[in-house]
């Protein structure tokens, strides 16, 4: 903790725990304690870019699972759909394409359920700066058992979809390349089917009781709220789509900034910037340039972007989103909440008509083509788009790789978001565990897949200190990973 050259006090928290590693929020203050700079660092380096590198291509969609075990599925597919152009196949069998829609829907509604109902939802339904002991999902089982079961459910039917097309929830084997390597049985469709009209149910009460708690707090409106551009794919006809798409960028007035652009070309569109404080890189769209093309993805951005949906009730449910801002978009943070269960309702309906489908009970799984040097999948992770890029040598092993995950999409609106909480709480003398978890519920909004304080109820390992301008130790407060704060001065 020091004070640098221009007279900044530096507040570190640190860490701040991550799904597969470490990070940590510096905040840079003056002497008001007005916020000049926050940064959200990335400390840990994982490399698995240069891990692929001399692997055989068709390993590397079992292999990049293991970057994640909350959407491994999500990397999985996005790596087969390159894999499948390095086999030279650019068109999949009806059947192929409708289970892996299928599959791909059954993990974004687990992963969107996972992280509402045992996450987010304790901050959403107790407020920020409740009891602590309270604010977590045993707080949310002892005052809303039914929603916290309804939650429960949810998450497990996705898990179950997962399974029945993988093989198992997590880390399962699906596709191979040019197609999938397993066809759906009459017994797991009915087994599906069966329980749909309830999901369908509890989607459609999820996204009511967000609607609602984005409507009754409009205090909330402002928190962490960014005007930003946004990106994410579409489907042809400008419908929301998570599986294969054109992508489309836009201003924060809803004007294109590109539209159906062939994702295989994103290297011309998106550049990536390397910062000294973070492993994590800051993407940008190449024509705004570096400090204006910044953006957002994820449920918050898709929904923004899509002219309709594809599903009736999940189309309805867009339509009084988008009417909360008056027809444009949405920029409240916290609505990323509301978009996601908007998804989950998506996800439901489109899992009911695909299971109903003739189609995804074929058996014709494979095309071929002629092996090409370069592959580019690019799929809707639930946290945002997913870019995953191989180019192989004559004997099929990977020379290169490069992958642009959702949440380094939103690295900087993250940063951002943090230092607008941090602004409007900090109040420079006492640090108090609510403005911690202020700080925390922030970055959760986002739900990054980079750390472990995402899927650990809401308890992020913290420590702050205030130093005074002539470096004088102001406060220091520390929270533990089991939520107890300890105040050392």
């Amino acid at each position: 903790m020091e004070q640098n050259q221009s007279n900044l006090r530096r507040v570190a928290i640190d860490p701040v725990t991550r799904v597969e590693g470490h990070g940590k929020v510096t905040l840079l203050l003056d002497e008001a304690n007005h916020v000049r700079e926050a940064r959200f660092h990335i400390v840990e380096f994982r490399g698995f870019e240069k891990f692929i590198q001399g692997r055989p291509y068709w390993e590397v969609p079992y292999f990049v699972q293991r970057l994640c075990g909350i959407c491994p599925v999500s990397h999985h597919l996005a790596a087969a759909k390159a894999v499948d152009q390095l086999v030279g196949v650019y068109d999949l069998t009806p059947t192929t394409e409708k289970l892996r829609k299928l599959l791909h829907f059954g993990q974004t509604l687990q992963s969107h359920a996972l992280h509402f109902f045992h996450l987010s939802s304790p901050d959403l339904l107790f407020g920020f700066g409740s009891n602590l002991e309270h604010r977590n999902i045993v707080g949310v089982i002892e005052d809303f058992p039914d929603l916290a079961l309804k939650g429960v459910r949810l998450r497990k039917y996705g898990q179950q979809v997962i399974e029945v097309i993988a093989g198992k929830r997590v880390h399962g084997a699906a596709t191979v390349p040019g197609g999938m390597n397993k066809s759906l049985t009459i017994e797991e469709r009915d087994r599906l089917l069966g329980d749909i009209d309830d999901v369908l149910g509890w989607a459609a009460d999820a996204v009511a009781l967000n609607e609602k708690i984005h409507m009754e707090h409009p205090e909330n409106h402002g928190f962490g709220r960014l005007i930003s551009n946004y990106l994410s794919m579409v489907g042809t006809n400008g419908e929301l789509e998570l599986y294969h798409g054109g992508l489309r960028a836009s201003r924060p007035d809803g004007g294109n900034i590109f539209d159906q652009f062939d994702y295989r070309g994103y290297y011309n569109i998106i550049r990536e910037e390397v910062r000294s404080w973070s492993y994590m890189k800051f993407p940008y769209l190449t024509e705004l340039g570096r400090d204006n093309g910044w953006y957002r993805v994820g449920p918050l951005a898709r929904i923004n972007n899509c002219d309709f949906i594809s599903t009736p009730l999940a189309e309805s449910a867009r339509q009084r989103f988008k009417a909360f801002a008056g027809g444009g978009f949405v920029h409240d943070t916290l609505a990323y909440h509301w978009a996601r269960m908007i998804e989950v309702l998506h996800c439901a309906e489109a899992i009911q008509e695909l299971l109903l489908d003739p189609d995804i009970l074929g058996t014709d799984l494979i095309t071929k083509g002629e092996k090409q040097e370069e592959g580019i999948g690019v799929i809707e992770a639930p946290r945002g788009t997913l870019f995953h890029h191989y180019k192989v040598n004559e004997d099929g092993t990977i020379k290169k790789a490069n992958l642009i995950v959702s949440t380094t999409s939103n690295n900087q609106a993250m940063n951002e978001s943090v230092r607008s909480v941090a602004n409007e709480y900090l109040d420079g003398n006492e640090i108090t565990e609510g403005l911690l978890n202020h700080l925390e519920v922030a970055i959760r909004a986002y739900d990054p897949c980079l750390s472990c304080a995402t899927h650990a109820l809401g308890k992020m390992p913290l420590v702050v200190e205030l130093l005074a301008p002539d470096g004088r130790m102001v406060d220091r407060v520390a929270k533990g990973s089991n939520g107890s704060i300890t105040r050392t001065l």
